[in-house]
């Protein structure tokens, strides 16, 4: 779960994003203020992940509050300006979000921030980021939870890939299995097949160019993504003796 903080000096835009972030089920509000200098007294007091940050408010700038406060947060700009966008990303922002904001767009950009914690989990030390991932169905404008402990592959078609679940289900949605495979932590799944990607724990066995896999068919490996694999796994067994 990312904890999110909201700081605008408008309570309206703080309403419409406490509402984009309850129906959003990976974000969790950890607290909301109209005031930079009461934001900066609830920060030290309370974990926060992610913050959306407006820009033009009085006493401090949302550019001016990042650059004194703010050097440990991920941060989401929310303005109505679209001439500030540059100097936000020049600050590293996840992104910037023009208002009024559309949620198709919030989700977007908050989409990017659990990418982001998914990227650092693999590293020590780094965010507890959450253990699973929003795809888009084929229905449209709906969004599925998928928990990682539930995959055992993935198949990448023309236009679209498959989930495959250990509840005998095929998720479909729009996207690349490139895409799909960077929002993966590397430690659970990997590429075995421009086509395909597995769940490591899901492998039995391999016999020359296919893998025998639990509660799946046999998967195709060959090339660069087999060698990749074998070293995966030859790492793992080195690290569990």
């Amino acid at each position: 779960m990312i904890n999110c903080f909201i700081l605008d000096d408008e309570q309206a835009a703080i309403n419409v994003l406490t509402k984009y972030i309850t129906d959003t089920p990976y974000l969790h509000l950890a607290g909301s203020t109209t005031s930079a200098p009461q934001a900066i007294e609830m920060l030290k007091q309370t974990p926060v992940d992610l913050l959306f940050l407006d820009i033009q408010m009085p006493l401090l700038t949302g550019l001016q509050f990042i650059d004194l406060y703010g050097s440990n947060l991920q941060v989401i700009f929310t303005t109505a300006y679209s001439e500030f966008a540059l100097n936000g990303f020049e600050r590293n922002a996840l992104d910037y979000l023009l208002k009024p904001i559309p949620f198709d767009r919030f989700l977007k950009a908050t989409e990017k921030a659990l990418n982001y914690f998914n990227r650092q989990a693999i590293t020590p030390n780094a965010p507890v980021a959450d253990d699973f991932i929003l795809v888009k169905t084929e229905h449209k404008g709906k969004l599925r939870k998928v928990n990682f402990d539930e995959i055992v592959y993935i198949e990448g078609l023309k236009n679209y890939v498959s989930i495959f679940t250990n509840k005998q289900e095929q998720i479909v949605t729009y996207s690349g299995i490139g895409e799909l495979e960077e929002r993966l932590p590397p430690r659970q799944f990997a590429r075995v097949h421009r086509s395909y990607i597995v769940a490591i724990r899901m492998i039995n066995a391999i016999d020359g160019n296919e893998l025998f896999m639990k509660d799946a068919p046999r998967i195709p490996t060959s090339g660069r993504y087999k060698d990749e694999l074998l070293t995966l796994l030859q790492k793992s067994i080195l690290q569990n003796k």
